[in-house]
């Protein structure tokens, strides 16, 4: 038996003994090594698993693949076995903190209030609307829970109402691959109708006719974003017209209508460069004019106003400005500077109303809500008062209102919705996440820190612990979490299950490392391409930092992050083993080159302005230097659970499943290694609202076992 280190003093509530996990000692599955060869810029790389790509292409070895990942979910339910009590009673935990019967608040939108609700024992929900006032009679617009019966997975998205309030188009997909097919529906007579577009995005842009709308059509073999195509009631898909094509297959495209309903745009966008097409919404069949024609290493986004276009915009500014233009002069000699780029501030976007502007801004890793009153010209900014938080703006349909309905969310603060009188100031809260079985933020404390990377950079840190039992003297178990890619951020939100790990001891932190963009675009751009090591690098010095500041005990520091994030852990695990006593990659993306190099997988060829093209050799090399599944090494590593879904779009499975495969013929230690593959779902997991707390109650018992805590 393979018995791990225990930590004393991870209990609920108090410093209780626990018992260390006594693992079983079964085989584990030995994938089978076939001759294959990579050769490129003169360098020829062996690649034993490679067959397991042949699932989705069709090749010799697909019933292969099947039988090895089940093999791997054998191995899983038999190492974890001992836990499966546990697990239960974790998810029995995890659920009964969420209120099943519940209601989203309200938004207004052309005389109607949309809403969703859920029920009791429900695993899905329903889209409602009431006429005019909350006291309307409900209309139940679409009853997901219904639609979703007999499906493992079924996933709906892109609710669009047309402007007449008389149809509603939606996307359906029941694979989990992101590729969905549109259905129309009345909602006079209830009626759905026999006519369906296959192999969307899910979301339409309705024309004012009522009875024209346009939507994003993908390749059905990479599932790019490939054309934006008309649709007009009653016509069969066959029929549909296309009015753009994307030639660059690095760009992702768009539809979308303009808030004011004045105009359609379409956006065509990479990392480094984008491009506006607009029409007018009244004339469906007129041609789409180019805003500015794309140029080199400039992004733009445009909003519509009643006089004026605004563009947000990087041209000449890393962390973006506000421009303006009128309305019949959109290239960029008519474009007029109405916030100056700050070298401290990231402008991220605006939401625009009749009389006011919400501009979305950050500073100092925090996100700021700035309001401007577009009649009188004052501005000012909410306040929020934590010292770490997140704060946006979520649904505003509605462009003549004064109200401004944001979100807002801390490590100790549940989601709360508010609205917000941009005339009057004040505020009011709407709703605010409610926790079942009794939360009180107070018990729970949040932090704010900074580490110094290897290269002198200030690597923000956000944490949270419950205050009693915790002791800053380095007897922690604590778990850190990254991403740092493609400029997303990640703000410190709140989240009900992650109650379970502090209850029982453990400090949770995010590293808010580069390749993120939360300190600015540089932050960003110093994160990705030919820096990418700098991302790798920021995390690790996070680790050892919390380590050496004693809000984590060394030997009990655990790392977590999927996709891009599960790149990093790959890419940690082979630079700083002994650093982490557990890891859990989800969905990662471990193996870059091959990826790369094969622009027949899905969204390859939108990636090279993140990680570069590996047709050129400077590229080649430099990811071929960090790619996890290349860097694989005959030493020790780390417990390690990794999980994957078989219908993953995003990362496929045989990423991980390769990767599991060559640690596990590689590695020298007795620590576990786990892979698990979901056969039903894909990049996002289960699409319940209670089935995706399995797979947490999962990573949880993997930390819990290796900490000794068994309750």
């Amino acid at each position: 038996m393979i018995i791990l280190p225990l930590l004393a003093g991870c209990g609920q509530d108090s410093k209780k003994e626990t018992k260390p996990y006594v693992w079983p000692q079964v085989e584990a599955p030995k994938a089978e090594q076939l001759s294959h060869e990579r050769t490129i810029h003169g360098d020829t790389v062996a690649d034993p698993y490679y067959w397991m790509i042949d699932y989705f292409k069709k090749g010799p070895n697909s019933d292969r693949v099947v039988a090895y990942l089940n093999a791997e979910n054998a191995y899983l339910d038999t190492m974890m076995a001992a836990t499966k009590p546990f697990q239960e009673s974790l998810f029995s935990e995890l659920k009964a903190r969420i209120k099943e019967q519940d209601e989203s608040v309200p938004y207004f939108k052309n005389g109607y209030y949309y809403y969703s609700r859920t029920e009791d024992g429900k695993q899905y929900y329903k889209f409602c609307r009431k006429k005019g006032s909350l006291e309307a009679a409900e209309e139940i617009l679409l009853d997901v829970d219904q639609l979703a019966e007999g499906h493992p997975y079924y996933a709906a998205t892109g609710f669009s109402i047309s402007p007449d309030n008389k149809w509603m188009s939606y996307g359906v997909d029941t694979v989990s691959r992101r590729q969905y097919t549109i259905h129309i529906k009345n909602l006079e007579t209830g009626e759905l109708l026999s006519e369906t577009i296959p192999g969307t995005t899910g979301g339409v842009a309705w024309a004012n006719d009522n009875k024209t709308f346009f939507y994003t059509k993908n390749n059905a073999e990479t599932l790019l974003t490939e054309k934006i195509m008309k649709h007009q009631l009653g016509d069969g898909s066959g029929s549909d017209r296309e009015v753009y094509v994307e030639k660059d297959n690095t760009n992702y495209i768009g539809v979308g209508r303009s808030k004011s309903g004045r105009f359609i745009f379409i956006y065509s966008g990479a990392t480094t460069s984008s491009e506006a097409r607009f029409l007018d919404a009244d004339r469906p069949d007129g041609e789409f004019v180019v805003f500015q024609p794309r140029m080199k290493d400039v992004l733009y986004d445009v909003t519509a106003l009643d006089d004026k276009f605004l563009i947000v915009t990087n041209k000449d500014a890393l962390n973006f400005k506000l421009m303006e233009c009128p309305l019949d002069k959109t290239e960029l000699a008519h474009w007029k500077e109405v916030i100056p780029h700050r070298q401290d501030v990231l402008l991220e976007g605006v939401e625009e109303f009749r009389d006011f502007l919400v501009v979305s801004e950050r500073k100092n890793g925090l996100t700021q809500l700035n309001v401007r009153n577009l009649q009188s010209g004052e501005a000012h900014y909410l306040e929020f008062g934590e010292p770490a938080y997140d704060a946006y703006a979520s649904a505003n349909p509605e462009y003549d209102t004064k109200t401004l309905r944001y979100n807002y969310t801390s490590l100790t603060t549940p989601s709360s919705t508010y609205d917000y009188d941009m005339s009057t100031h004040k505020k009011e809260l709407k709703k605010q996440q409610e926790v079942l079985g009794g939360y009180e933020p107070t018990d729970y404390v949040t932090e704010r820190l900074y580490a110094t990377a290897t290269d002198g950079t200030k690597v923000p840190i956000s944490l949270v612990y419950k205050k009693k039992g915790f002791k800053k003297d380095g007897s922690a178990p604590l778990l850190l979490y990254g991403y740092g890619s493609y400029g997303a951020s990640m703000d410190a939100a709140f989240s009900s299950t992650r109650l379970s790990l502090l209850n029982r001891g453990f400090v949770y932190a995010i590293a808010h490392i580069r390749g993120g963009q939360e300190m600015g675009r540089q932050w960003y751009e110093d994160g990705k391409l030919m820096k990418k090591k700098n991302t790798f690098q920021d995390f690790i010095d996070c680790g050892k930092y919390l380590i050496a500041e004693k809000y984590a005990a060394q030997g009990h520091l655990y790392a977590q992050g999927g996709s891009a994030g599960g790149l990093l852990m790959g890419a940690v695990v082979n630079m700083e083993p002994s650093l982490w006593h557990g890891v859990i990659a989800q969905v990662p993306f471990v193996d870059v080159v091959n990826t790369m190099l094969d622009e027949s997988i899905p969204l390859t060829t939108n990636e090279y302005d993140e990680w570069g093209n590996p047709n050129d050799k400077a590229a080649y090399e430099y990811m071929k230097s960090y790619s996890p599944y290349e860097n694989v090494e005959a030493k020790d590593y780390p417990n390690i659970l990794v999980t994957t879904g078989l219908h993953d779009s995003q990362v496929q499975y045989f990423e991980p499943a390769k990767w599991v495969a060559k640690l596990r013929a590689m590695k020298t230690d007795n620590n576990v290694l786990l892979l698990k593959t979901d056969m039903d779902y894909g990049h996002g997991g289960a699409s319940g609202r209670f089935d995706y707390l399995k797979d947490i109650a999962l990573n949880y018992a993997f930390l819990f076992a290796l900490e000794g805590i068994d309750e």
